[in-house]
């Protein structure tokens, strides 16, 4: 496994970084000594990196795994909070969740413009306070958009930047694959921490997954890759990829049977929250109840937390 440090942050991350969305109550929601088990497998096999959020439920299974393995990882988290007040509650909840003094990166979650960056800016300035007293070693955003990643170029108070990119540009809301390049390309010139997400495209390129993981690996201004894992064969497969080993044939196909669709259940209502809470459009009401547009759907599972009637999964 390679390790980098996270551009001028002094933080050094493998270049491989656990996913943990994928193990929690949006997706397969394993019991937390279950999905500690498949973290600890990627810290036995290198990763230093765990990527992960308040709306993911999984700070447990993060805490369990830190509790197993005796050393904690570098730990990314993110906040859809605005406020001052907002932020300092998401940061305590992580502290205490997570059972740790220092949160290694603090991230603005899913930032789409930059008015939404200016409309998060006193979350952001509470959580560069509270880097300037040692309590955060870093702070930053996530983004799906272009605009976000050239706004945050220009920003000196912006250490990290979590955007999307893969092969086919799937899930970028606002441009192309080569213009979102450009724009990291830009961010990695000034020095900012570039982890990306999605290089299969939600699963939507699990078909190509070799050329797609290849894809972002040959970026050479992203530090580090966050992908989710559910399982130990996943852990497996993506650190051999990651260090240009040899994937035994049966290894790869265990990995690729294992498709993931999102599940609406029969006794969804249609009362449309997915849908509004769907910011790539994947989501629409047929015949009273939600259905998902395949082409779009990045399999995050963030609808699975609007729905008043816990109809939805990704399984």
């Amino acid at each position: 496994m390679e390790y980098i440090e996270l551009g001028k942050t002094g933080i050094e991350v493998s270049c491989l970084c656990f996913g943990a969305l994928v193990i929690g109550p949006l997706q397969v929601n394993l019991p937390v000594v279950a999905g500690a088990d498949v973290i600890c497998r990627g810290y036995e096999l290198g990763i230093n990196f765990v990527d992960t959020a308040e709306l993911y439920g999984t700070y447990p299974h993060i805490k369990e795994s830190i509790r197993r393995w005796g050393k904690k990882p570098v730990i990314s988290t993110k906040t859809y909070a605005y406020t001052k007040e907002g932020a300092a509650l998401s940061l305590e909840k992580a502290r205490k969740e997570l059972d740790l003094d220092v949160i290694d990166i603090f991230l603005l979650h899913e930032q789409e413009s930059r008015l939404t960056l200016k409309g998060h800016r006193e979350a952001l300035d509470y959580f560069i306070s509270r880097k300037q007293k040692g309590i955060i070693r870093a702070v930053g955003v996530s983004t799906h958009n272009i605009e976000v990643v050239e706004a945050c170029a220009e920003m000196p108070e912006i250490d990290v930047i979590h955007p999307l990119i893969n092969k086919e540009g799937i899930g970028i809301g606002d441009g192309t694959v080569e213009e979102m390049l450009a724009a990291i390309k830009k961010a990695h010139d000034a020095g900012k921490g570039i982890y990306s997400m999605k290089p299969l495209g939600g699963g939507n390129l699990i078909s190509r997954f070799e050329e797609s993981m290849n894809f972002v690996l040959n970026i050479p201004y992203i530090h580090s890759v966050a992908v989710g894992m559910q399982t130990k064969d996943e852990v497996e497969m993506n650190t051999r990829i990651f260090e240009k080993r040899e994937v035994p044939e049966e290894l790869r196909a265990r990995v690729k049977n294992k498709r993931k669709k999102l599940h609406v259940d029969y006794w969804c209502e249609g009362c449309g929250k997915c849908v509004d809470r769907c910011r790539q459009g994947a989501l629409e009401i047929i015949n009273g109840k939600a259905m998902a547009k395949e082409e779009l759907c990045l399999l995050c599972g963030y609808c699975a937390s609007a729905c008043p009637q816990f109809a939805i999964k990704v399984c």
